[in-house]
């Protein structure tokens, strides 16, 4: 059984799936490669994937090293503008993401069709959707950024919150200069008497749905946030708000970004 390769087409259908590697592997690595730069690097991969189709190598291990190792390696080098060994292993990660997200796509809507020459459409149309769905999980990783838990202590008890960190909330107390978070009262009002807090002082704030307002202030003994690593706060000024903070109940606290 022998099989017959076309290698103009070998290398068309290489360079094009090439090229739209590196560019799902900038953009997941958000480097500064140019479209020439990626047009290159994908030149010289595919003529080099030729070359060793073309010659005589029978070793198995050692094919598995030029096409995976050598030519990914010079291909991102050029591609890419890639140079200390960190960032073309993180190339080299990124580049093989974007082959199995691609590949399954791809895949995936190919084995419906049944014409050849419509291999660049689905592979384009692939390419779209990959970016796509790699655009919807970085907004997902962006929005987990934004939410943690929170710890309140007082009198010897605490309570864990969730929270959301909010940069539109640059709410300040005049009097200690601190920035203040938002709590939702029932939360806290436990380790109080209703007289004291009726007796708090209040401050100003002003928001989208309420143009003015007051919301009255503590102090907790402290507080610690659990975010990328854990921040303890001393004496924070705490604002109690009335209703629900979030409709759905999913937040019990707004945190101030300057608390950081």
């Amino acid at each position: 059984m022998y099989y017959e390769l076309y290698v103009d087409v070998f290398f068309l259908v290489n360079f094009m799936m090439d090229f739209l590697l590196l560019l799902l592997a900038k953009k997941i690595l958000k480097c500064s490669a140019t479209h020439g730069n990626i047009c290159a690097g994908s030149l010289v991969g595919s003529l080099l994937t030729c070359l060793v189709i073309l010659l005589p190598v029978k070793s198995a291990v050692l094919k598995v090293i030029l096409f995976h190792m050598v030519i990914n390696i010079v291909m991102i080098y050029i591609g890419l503008r890639v140079h200390t060994l960190r960032e073309v292993i993180r190339a080299w990660i990124a580049l093989y993401i974007g082959s199995f997200l691609l590949g399954g796509v791809f895949t995936c809507f190919y084995q419906y069709l049944k014409a050849g020459s419509l291999f660049f459409a689905v592979a384009m149309f692939s390419y779209w959707i990959v970016q796509g769905i790699w655009s919807f999980v970085i907004s997902i990783m962006r929005l987990k950024q934004t939410e943690c838990d929170v710890t309140l202590y007082q009198n010897g008890q605490n309570c864990t919150i969730h929270a959301l960190i909010d940069t539109g909330n640059s709410l300040l107390d005049p009097l200690t200069k601190q920035p203040v978070c938002i709590v939702e009262q029932r939360i806290v009002e436990k380790w109080f008497e209703k007289n004291e807090i009726e007796k708090l002082r209040r401050i100003f704030f002003h928001s989208i749905g309420e143009n003015y307002g007051t919301l009255p202030v503590l102090e907790l003994e402290k507080m610690c946030i659990h975010y990328e690593k854990e921040c303890w706060v001393i004496k924070p000024i705490i604002a109690l708000c009335e209703n629900e903070i979030s409709s759905d109940g999913e937040y019990g606290m707004i945190l101030n970004p300057d608390i950081f």
